[in-house]
């Protein structure tokens, strides 16, 4: 047995699956300035809505609401069901603070204070 669904009521479920995802999710992908929602995401990629976001390719920037998440170079992968899929070729996560390139020990002075000459002085 086979199962047949007309055209115009595939679109619709895609429609509805696609703006169900809209919905729940809270990232979004930086590119060109300008900013598109991601519906799902996945360990190797994501995906957005294919009407809304252009052929996006290169290096993008990933957020969580504000809160930047990555660095991703990214390729497309393929268009399905009104999302555009994307891979990622590297995805390097955002850090609050440069990387070090010495060990800090964990009981290391925060700061030194400086010899100036203007101990003693009132």
């Amino acid at each position: 047995m086979t199962t047949y669904v007309p055209k115009a009521v595939q679109e619709a479920l895609d429609a509805a699956r696609v703006s169900g995802l809209k919905k729940k999710s809270r990232l979004r992908v930086a590119a060109d300035g300008e900013f598109f929602r991601v519906l799902r995401t996945w360990k190797t990629g994501f995906s957005v809505e294919e009407e809304t976001a252009p052929q996006l390719r290169g290096l993008v920037d990933l957020y969580d609401g504000t809160r930047h998440l990555s660095q991703c170079l990214i390729v497309a992968s393929e268009a399905e069901g009104g999302e555009m899929r994307y891979e990622f070729k590297r995805a390097t996560p955002a850090a609050e603070t440069a990387p070090l390139d010495f060990y800090r020990a964990p009981d290391a002075p925060v700061g030194l204070l400086g010899n100036d000459g203007a101990e003693g002085r009132l």
